[in-house]
Protein backbone atom coordinates (compact mmCIF):
# COMPACT_ATOMS: atom_id res chain seq x y z
CA UNK A 1 0.00 0.00 0.00
CA UNK A 2 1.35 3.43 -0.91
CA UNK A 3 2.16 5.74 1.99
CA UNK A 4 -0.37 8.48 1.34
CA UNK A 5 -1.90 10.05 4.42
CA UNK A 6 -5.66 9.93 4.90
CA UNK A 7 -5.81 13.67 4.23
CA UNK A 8 -3.87 13.27 0.98
CA UNK A 9 -6.17 10.48 -0.19
CA UNK A 10 -9.18 12.63 0.64
CA UNK A 11 -7.79 15.43 -1.48
CA UNK A 12 -7.28 13.10 -4.43
CA UNK A 13 -10.85 11.86 -3.99
CA UNK A 14 -12.05 15.47 -3.93
CA UNK A 15 -10.03 16.45 -6.99
CA UNK A 16 -10.73 13.39 -9.15
CA UNK A 17 -13.56 11.35 -7.67
CA UNK A 18 -12.78 7.92 -9.06
CA UNK A 19 -9.01 7.58 -9.50
CA UNK A 20 -6.58 4.68 -9.56
CA UNK A 21 -2.87 4.00 -9.30
CA UNK A 22 -1.24 2.78 -12.50
CA UNK A 23 2.33 2.52 -11.21
CA UNK A 24 4.32 3.40 -8.11
CA UNK A 25 7.57 5.25 -8.92
CA UNK A 26 8.46 6.05 -5.30
CA UNK A 27 12.08 5.91 -4.24
CA UNK A 28 12.33 3.85 -1.02
CA UNK A 29 15.20 5.92 0.43
CA UNK A 30 13.12 9.09 0.65
CA UNK A 31 9.85 10.09 2.28
CA UNK A 32 8.18 10.97 -1.01
CA UNK A 33 5.44 9.08 -2.82
CA UNK A 34 5.51 9.33 -6.62
CA UNK A 35 2.59 7.76 -8.43
CA UNK A 36 1.43 7.44 -12.01
CA UNK A 37 -2.32 7.75 -11.49
CA UNK A 38 -5.31 8.02 -13.78
CA UNK A 39 -8.82 9.38 -13.59
CA UNK A 40 -11.15 8.72 -16.45
CA UNK A 41 -9.09 8.78 -19.65
CA UNK A 42 -6.39 11.13 -18.34
CA UNK A 43 -3.09 10.33 -16.64
CA UNK A 44 -1.29 12.26 -13.93
CA UNK A 45 1.77 12.22 -11.69
CA UNK A 46 1.03 12.48 -7.98
CA UNK A 47 3.77 13.50 -5.56
CA UNK A 48 3.21 13.54 -1.82
CA UNK A 49 5.18 13.47 1.41
CA UNK A 50 4.75 13.70 5.15
CA UNK A 51 7.94 15.67 5.78
CA UNK A 52 9.84 16.59 2.59
CA UNK A 53 10.32 20.29 1.81
CA UNK A 54 10.82 19.33 -1.84
CA UNK A 55 7.04 19.26 -2.29
CA UNK A 56 6.85 22.92 -1.28
CA UNK A 57 9.69 23.75 -3.67
CA UNK A 58 8.03 21.92 -6.54
CA UNK A 59 4.70 23.65 -6.02
CA UNK A 60 6.45 27.03 -5.96
CA UNK A 61 8.49 26.11 -9.05
CA UNK A 62 5.40 25.20 -11.05
CA UNK A 63 3.77 28.46 -10.03
CA UNK A 64 6.80 30.35 -11.37
CA UNK A 65 6.79 28.32 -14.58
CA UNK A 66 3.04 28.59 -15.14
CA UNK A 67 2.28 29.89 -18.62
CA UNK A 68 5.92 30.13 -19.66
CA UNK A 69 6.32 26.75 -21.34
CA UNK A 70 4.05 24.55 -23.38
CA UNK A 71 4.54 20.86 -23.90
CA UNK A 72 8.00 20.11 -22.56
CA UNK A 73 7.51 20.69 -18.82
CA UNK A 74 4.61 19.17 -16.86
CA UNK A 75 1.66 21.42 -16.08
CA UNK A 76 0.50 21.71 -12.47
CA UNK A 77 -3.07 20.46 -12.08
CA UNK A 78 -3.69 20.48 -8.31
CA UNK A 79 -1.62 21.24 -5.23
CA UNK A 80 -1.87 21.62 -1.47
CA UNK A 81 1.20 22.93 0.32
CA UNK A 82 -0.56 22.35 3.65
CA UNK A 83 -0.92 18.62 2.94
CA UNK A 84 2.34 18.36 0.96
CA UNK A 85 0.80 16.96 -2.22
CA UNK A 86 0.75 18.03 -5.86
CA UNK A 87 -0.58 16.64 -9.11
CA UNK A 88 0.87 17.37 -12.53
CA UNK A 89 -0.14 16.20 -15.95
CA UNK A 90 1.55 13.00 -17.09
CA UNK A 91 4.08 13.47 -19.87
CA UNK A 92 4.64 10.50 -22.18
CA UNK A 93 8.09 9.23 -23.02
CA UNK A 94 11.05 7.23 -21.83
CA UNK A 95 13.57 8.36 -19.25
CA UNK A 96 16.76 9.33 -21.05
CA UNK A 97 19.04 7.79 -18.42
CA UNK A 98 20.14 4.31 -19.43
CA UNK A 99 19.02 4.60 -23.05
CA UNK A 100 20.85 5.32 -26.30
CA UNK A 101 19.55 8.90 -26.06
CA UNK A 102 21.77 9.47 -23.03
CA UNK A 103 24.79 9.47 -25.33
CA UNK A 104 23.29 11.26 -28.34
CA UNK A 105 24.48 14.84 -29.02
CA UNK A 106 20.98 15.88 -30.15
CA UNK A 107 19.69 15.11 -26.64
CA UNK A 108 22.16 17.59 -25.19
CA UNK A 109 21.47 20.21 -27.86
CA UNK A 110 17.83 20.09 -26.75
CA UNK A 111 18.75 19.96 -23.06
CA UNK A 112 20.88 23.08 -23.40
CA UNK A 113 18.00 24.89 -25.09
CA UNK A 114 15.60 23.76 -22.34
CA UNK A 115 17.93 25.04 -19.64
CA UNK A 116 18.33 28.33 -21.49
CA UNK A 117 14.57 28.85 -21.21
CA UNK A 118 14.41 27.65 -17.60
CA UNK A 119 17.01 30.12 -16.32
CA UNK A 120 14.55 32.87 -15.46
CA UNK A 121 16.57 35.86 -14.16
CA UNK A 122 16.18 36.67 -10.48
CA UNK A 123 17.87 39.04 -8.07
CA UNK A 124 21.51 39.91 -7.48
CA UNK A 125 22.69 38.46 -4.17
CA UNK A 126 25.56 39.95 -2.19
CA UNK A 127 26.01 36.84 -0.01
CA UNK A 128 25.05 33.87 -2.21
CA UNK A 129 28.61 32.69 -2.78
CA UNK A 130 29.39 32.96 0.92
CA UNK A 131 26.28 30.97 1.79
CA UNK A 132 27.21 28.18 -0.61
CA UNK A 133 30.79 28.22 0.66
CA UNK A 134 29.54 28.01 4.25
CA UNK A 135 27.31 25.07 3.38
CA UNK A 136 30.24 23.31 1.69
CA UNK A 137 32.45 24.01 4.71
CA UNK A 138 29.84 22.48 7.00
CA UNK A 139 29.79 19.34 4.85
CA UNK A 140 33.58 19.21 4.86
CA UNK A 141 33.53 19.37 8.66
CA UNK A 142 30.88 16.64 8.77
CA UNK A 143 32.74 14.36 6.35
CA UNK A 144 35.04 13.04 9.05
CA UNK A 145 36.57 9.79 7.85
CA UNK A 146 34.40 9.62 4.74
CA UNK A 147 36.96 11.49 2.62
CA UNK A 148 40.75 11.53 2.78
CA UNK A 149 42.02 14.37 5.04
CA UNK A 150 44.31 15.67 2.31
CA UNK A 151 41.41 15.97 -0.10
CA UNK A 152 39.31 17.80 2.49
CA UNK A 153 42.17 20.25 3.01
CA UNK A 154 42.39 20.85 -0.75
CA UNK A 155 38.66 21.52 -0.93
CA UNK A 156 38.98 24.08 1.86
CA UNK A 157 41.81 25.77 -0.03
CA UNK A 158 39.70 25.97 -3.19
CA UNK A 159 36.85 27.62 -1.29
CA UNK A 160 39.09 30.10 0.50
CA UNK A 161 40.72 31.18 -2.78
CA UNK A 162 37.43 32.27 -4.35
CA UNK A 163 36.54 35.87 -3.40
CA UNK A 164 33.16 37.03 -2.24
CA UNK A 165 31.28 39.11 -4.77
CA UNK A 166 27.68 39.86 -5.77
CA UNK A 167 26.18 37.08 -7.89
CA UNK A 168 23.17 37.20 -10.22
CA UNK A 169 20.70 34.44 -9.37
CA UNK A 170 18.08 32.77 -11.53
CA UNK A 171 15.51 30.02 -11.39
CA UNK A 172 17.37 26.69 -11.49
CA UNK A 173 16.11 23.13 -11.81
CA UNK A 174 18.42 21.75 -9.14
CA UNK A 175 18.90 18.26 -10.60
CA UNK A 176 19.31 18.84 -14.31
CA UNK A 177 20.48 15.52 -15.75
CA UNK A 178 19.21 12.55 -17.84
CA UNK A 179 17.34 10.91 -14.97
CA UNK A 180 15.01 13.93 -15.06
CA UNK A 181 14.64 14.10 -18.83
CA UNK A 182 12.08 12.26 -20.93
CA UNK A 183 12.40 11.59 -24.63
CA UNK A 184 9.23 11.18 -26.63
CA UNK A 185 9.21 11.02 -30.43
CA UNK A 186 12.50 12.87 -30.57
CA UNK A 187 11.42 15.68 -28.21
CA UNK A 188 13.05 16.25 -24.84
CA UNK A 189 10.86 16.89 -21.79
CA UNK A 190 12.10 18.09 -18.39
CA UNK A 191 10.49 16.72 -15.21
CA UNK A 192 10.87 16.76 -11.41
CA UNK A 193 11.23 20.29 -10.09
CA UNK A 194 11.48 19.27 -6.43
CA UNK A 195 14.93 20.82 -6.08
CA UNK A 196 14.20 24.04 -7.95
CA UNK A 197 15.43 27.21 -6.27
CA UNK A 198 17.10 30.57 -6.84
CA UNK A 199 20.79 29.81 -7.42
CA UNK A 200 23.66 30.73 -9.69
CA UNK A 201 22.95 29.25 -13.11
CA UNK A 202 26.11 27.10 -13.14
CA UNK A 203 24.67 24.94 -10.36
CA UNK A 204 22.65 23.14 -13.07
CA UNK A 205 25.86 22.17 -14.88
CA UNK A 206 27.55 20.28 -12.04
CA UNK A 207 25.95 16.84 -12.41
CA UNK A 208 26.42 16.76 -16.18
CA UNK A 209 30.02 17.93 -15.84
CA UNK A 210 30.83 15.09 -13.45
CA UNK A 211 28.92 12.40 -15.33
CA UNK A 212 27.97 12.52 -19.00
CA UNK A 213 30.51 15.14 -20.05
CA UNK A 214 33.51 13.20 -18.70
CA UNK A 215 35.43 11.96 -21.77
CA UNK A 216 32.46 12.91 -24.01
CA UNK A 217 33.35 16.34 -25.38
CA UNK A 218 30.77 16.19 -28.25
CA UNK A 219 27.97 16.00 -25.68
CA UNK A 220 29.32 19.03 -23.86
CA UNK A 221 29.72 20.96 -27.11
CA UNK A 222 26.16 20.12 -28.18
CA UNK A 223 24.82 21.19 -24.79
CA UNK A 224 26.52 24.58 -24.86
CA UNK A 225 25.43 25.04 -28.45
CA UNK A 226 21.82 24.73 -27.29
CA UNK A 227 22.44 26.78 -24.16
CA UNK A 228 24.02 29.61 -26.18
CA UNK A 229 25.99 30.70 -23.15
CA UNK A 230 29.61 30.43 -22.06
CA UNK A 231 31.20 30.76 -18.65
CA UNK A 232 32.74 34.11 -17.71
CA UNK A 233 35.51 34.36 -15.11
CA UNK A 234 32.90 35.08 -12.43
CA UNK A 235 30.80 32.14 -13.64
CA UNK A 236 33.84 29.86 -13.42
CA UNK A 237 34.44 30.85 -9.79
CA UNK A 238 30.79 30.28 -8.93
CA UNK A 239 30.82 26.96 -10.76
CA UNK A 240 33.82 25.78 -8.74
CA UNK A 241 32.05 26.66 -5.48
CA UNK A 242 28.92 24.82 -6.68
CA UNK A 243 31.08 21.81 -7.61
CA UNK A 244 32.67 21.60 -4.19
CA UNK A 245 29.37 22.02 -2.38
CA UNK A 246 27.55 19.38 -4.43
CA UNK A 247 30.44 16.91 -4.31
CA UNK A 248 31.08 16.93 -0.58
CA UNK A 249 27.37 17.36 0.11
CA UNK A 250 26.68 14.22 -1.94
CA UNK A 251 29.13 12.19 0.12
CA UNK A 252 27.71 13.30 3.46
CA UNK A 253 24.05 13.11 2.45
CA UNK A 254 24.35 9.72 0.74
CA UNK A 255 26.22 8.29 3.71
CA UNK A 256 23.42 9.49 5.97
CA UNK A 257 20.78 7.55 4.02
CA UNK A 258 23.07 4.52 3.50
CA UNK A 259 23.30 4.92 -0.29
CA UNK A 260 26.84 3.62 -0.84
CA UNK A 261 26.74 3.94 -4.63
CA UNK A 262 25.79 7.62 -4.53
CA UNK A 263 28.33 8.21 -1.77
CA UNK A 264 31.05 6.84 -4.05
CA UNK A 265 29.82 9.08 -6.84
CA UNK A 266 30.42 12.05 -4.55
CA UNK A 267 33.99 10.88 -4.05
CA UNK A 268 34.45 10.67 -7.83
CA UNK A 269 33.18 14.24 -8.08
CA UNK A 270 35.81 15.30 -5.55
CA UNK A 271 38.57 13.57 -7.47
CA UNK A 272 37.45 15.31 -10.68
CA UNK A 273 37.52 18.72 -8.97
CA UNK A 274 41.03 18.15 -7.63
CA UNK A 275 42.24 16.82 -10.98
CA UNK A 276 40.91 19.92 -12.75
CA UNK A 277 42.48 22.13 -10.08
CA UNK A 278 45.89 20.58 -10.73
CA UNK A 279 45.52 21.21 -14.46
CA UNK A 280 44.90 24.93 -14.03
Amino acid sequence: MTKLTDAQRCLLDEWFGDWRIERDHSWPLQDTVVLHASAGSRSYIVKASRTSHHIDREIEAHEQLSGRFTGWAPRLVHASAAQRILVTEYLPGELVEGTDAEWAPDTYQQAGARLRDLLIPGTVSKDYLERVKAKASQSIAAAGELVEPGQLAQLRDILSAIPARPIALSFTHGDFQPRNWLMNDGQLFVIDFGRADQRHWTSDLVRLHSQQFVDHEPLKEAFFSGLQRELTAVDSDAFRVEQVQQAIGTVVWAHGIHDAEFEDHGRRMIRLILQEQEQQ
